[in-house]
């Protein structure tokens, strides 16, 4: 199934699609659990998430408490902003700091984002038995990686299909709610302050998607 879908979304991505004036919208602020799954049926993560659409903020911890038989295990606070983020150690009380050289992720649109059409999960004749969406596609320079995200028409992301040459990823976006339900999480941790940035090795990327390949 996941060879399926992977070659049908490459197809469209590589396709020539009608023209069309559709500007991508942003998110709201979310809370919420992220699943990512390599698409080869490997469970690479799954964890809480709080995302601060304004501040371009996002804390994501990777298997903390849900006890899953997945890949990866990690605590993460994003700065899109800044174009950096630390990785935490809570119980160490210890942090790393690394520059994003990509600050796409899968919780907002990029700006550059193409329409690539609207869909209907489930019926669209039967009231209340259809899941409106809307496809959109692009490419990630600094990675040169295809995407292909699915949000609503209120734009809540619900997942995004991340290709590259060498990797492939499905990040589902579940028990959505559109509010930070603590706040603290997105405030950096008085051990991790002062902490000086890593020199990022020549030929890294450091990204969010890059955090599960």
């Amino acid at each position: 199934m996941y060879a399926v879908v992977t070659l049908f979304v490459f197809m469209c991505l590589t396709a020539t699609t009608h023209a069309d004036h559709h500007q991508p919208c942003h998110s709201l602020n979310m809370t919420g659990v992220l699943s990512v799954t390599s698409c080869n049926g490997q469970t690479r993560a799954v964890g809480g998430y709080a995302y601060d659409s304004t501040a371009k903020k996002l804390r994501f911890k990777a298997n903390d408490t849900l006890g899953l038989n997945a890949t990866l295990t990690f605590d993460v606070l994003m700065f899109f902003e800044e174009g950096v983020f630390y990785e935490i150690d809570g119980k160490n009380q210890s942090c790393e700091k690394k520059s994003l050289q990509s600050v796409h992720h899968a919780l907002d649109l990029p700006d550059d984002a193409k329409l690539l059409t609207p869909l209907v999960l489930g019926s669209s004749s039967i009231e209340g038995e259809g899941f409106k969406l809307n496809l959109w596609t692009g490419t990630l320079p600094e990675t040169k990686a295809h995407y292909a995200m699915s949000v609503t028409t209120g734009c809540l992301p619900v997942s995004v299909l991340y290709l590259t040459e060498s990797a492939s990823l499905l990040i589902s976006n579940l028990n959505v709610e559109t509010e930070i339900k603590d706040p603290d999480l997105l405030t950096l941790p008085s051990f991790c302050e002062g902490e000086a940035l890593e020199e990022t090795p020549e030929g890294t990327v450091h990204s969010f998607y890059n955090l599960f390949i």
